[in-house]
């Protein structure tokens, strides 16, 4: 069975909901959760848990890694859930491009409560801001994937969500499309702040996090109009290393 199919069921399943058990996503097992994952699918996905670069995420030997020293990002630490492999790829893809939802939630719960992110979360943050999507993007996609994460972040750890401050100001080609030093160029100045945000410190929400290029792009914004502290809080990294 192929997993096209299995998100069909699972949608078919979550109308059935009142009457009927839930499929697993991944394995259409009847004895998924309110995640709508099993326990063994659960702890099948690929965590992030090795030592990494507490600021950008990376594989390290848990220190800043020598691309951080050598050219520090605008952002303080980055937080991943889930490394960008099979299948957690294949569900990230559905809940952006194929409207699936629910998934929102099961990826902010884990996130939350996932004890290696949890326990680092402790400290204060003050503002919740999800990727600004433009416009035009919204209303091609119908909604902004990162701020549906936020939303139920927000809730679950108290912390305030500000998803009006900080906007998209110039449409540009998706990211995932271009290689690295285009990337960059590409995001350049597609940021504003309409409102002072001194001393704040700040996380920001996305799904994934590749080069890092948009999440520096919006750091250097936020850190431009005031913000003390910008964490990056990503659903999964990327860990390949892209083409230059």
């Amino acid at each position: 069975m192929n997993i096209s199919l299995k998100f069909k069921q699972i949608l078919i399943g979550s109308l059935l909901k009142p009457f009927f058990k839930q499929y697993c996503l991944l394995c259409a097992a009847h004895n998924a959760g309110e995640l709508g994952l099993c326990n063994p699918c659960l702890s099948d996905l690929p965590y992030h848990s090795a030592p990494q670069c507490p600021q950008c995420g990376l594989l390290s030997n848990g220190l800043i890694c020598g691309s951080c020293l050598n050219l520090p990002p605008h952002f303080d630490a980055t937080y991943s859930l889930f490394t960008y492999e099979f299948p957690l790829d294949s569900l990230i893809q559905h809940y952006k491009y194929k409207n699936m939802l629910p998934l929102a939630n099961a990826f902010a719960s884990l996130l939350h409560t996932h004890k290696p992110i949890a326990d680092t979360l402790s400290h204060k943050i003050d503002l919740i801001i999800p990727m600004p999507m433009h416009s035009a993007r919204l209303k091609i996609r119908g909604f902004n994937q990162a701020l549906e994460l936020a939303r139920i972040i927000s809730k679950n750890t108290k912390i305030s969500l500000d998803y009006n401050t900080c906007q998209r100001v110039r449409y540009t080609p998706p990211q995932a499309s271009l290689p690295l030093k285009e990337r960059i160029k590409n995001i350049r100045g597609v940021f504003n702040c309409q409102q002072k945000l001194y001393g704040k410190n700040i996380a920001i929400i996305d799904d994934v996090m590749t080069s890092g290029a948009s999440l520096n792009e919006l750091a250097k914004t936020l850190k431009e109009a005031g913000a003390a502290h910008v964490e990056c809080w990503v659903i999964a990294r990327t860990l390949a290393k892209l083409h230059d």
